[in-house]
């Protein structure tokens, strides 16, 4: 998403939208080529049962850039036959799941509607994680608290959703390095002690389900704009890797 923002001292900041990062189907094949040959072949890409994944961040914007959801069936069935010409056994799709959302089906105003629920079966992805806790929790508040709810989601999807999901442990958020103003939703108290305690649940939940691949999304290494980081910094130096190690290492 591309913005500009003026204003002056004492005045309300204006935002004008630029671009809402939504591509047609001609983006898309060119996109795809791209992933393929740029990413796909490198040696340390992720793949589940030989098949590369791909995680679809906002299937609302997807859609609505294709033109609806039988134009993106089309596309993401172009992207799974584009996988396999170039070598591969597929593709795993997995979606980014922002609570139970309410998706336009036409890509534009409709009155056709569908739930994550419904969009999962007919757009076949094969599994689903998460990508920041802020997008299905309020996170203005004590990280032990958010962990509560965030439980909570994990035991809904396990109850709602037939594919797998795959846990998604946030280290942070606030994001007011991108804003003049201030701006709120700060969450609190997320130390290397409660990320420790986080990881820990996701590694209990995938135990609980063994039949899954262990594999824990974690936002993020450097989102240093959301203060969503893994990297060392000078207030808990290397706090947060040493809480990964302290929970996964075999040592």
């Amino acid at each position: 998403m591309m913005q500009i923002m003026s204003g002056t001292s004492g005045f309300p900041i204006k935002t004008m939208l630029f671009w809402g990062g939504a591509v047609d189907r001609k983006e898309f094949d060119i996109i795809v080529h791209r992933i393929i040959e740029k990413y796909f072949s490198h040696p340390t890409y992720y793949k589940i049962d030989e098949k590369p994944i791909f995680m679809i961040y906002d299937i609302h914007n997807l859609i609505k850039g294709l033109g609806g959801v039988k134009e993106t069936q089309d596309a993401l069935e172009y992207f799974r036959n584009e996988t396999v010409k170039a070598g591969f056994p597929g593709l795993h799709l997995q979606l980014t799941a922002w609570g139970e959302r309410t998706i336009d089906l036409s890509g534009v105003d409709s009155s056709a509607k569908s739930s994550t629920k419904e969009i999962v079966d007919r757009l076949h992805f094969d599994s689903i994680t998460n990508y920041q806790f802020a997008h299905l929790t309020n996170i203005d508040r004590d990280y032990t608290d958010i962990l509560t709810d965030v439980k909570k989601e994990w035991d809904r999807i396990d109850k709602d959703y037939q594919v797998p999901f795959y846990p998604h442990i946030s280290v942070g958020w606030d994001n007011n390095p991108r804003f003049q103003n201030f701006k709120a939703g700060i969450m609190k108290n997320n130390t290397p002690e409660n990320i420790e305690k986080a990881l820990r649940m996701a590694k209990e939940y995938l135990e609980k389900h063994s039949e899954r691949l262990p594999l824990i999304t974690i936002n993020s290494w450097n989102e240093w704009t959301e203060s969503s980081y893994l990297e060392p910094d000078d207030l808990y130096g290397y706090g947060y890797l040493e809480a990964i190690k302290k929970v996964f290492s075999q040592e």
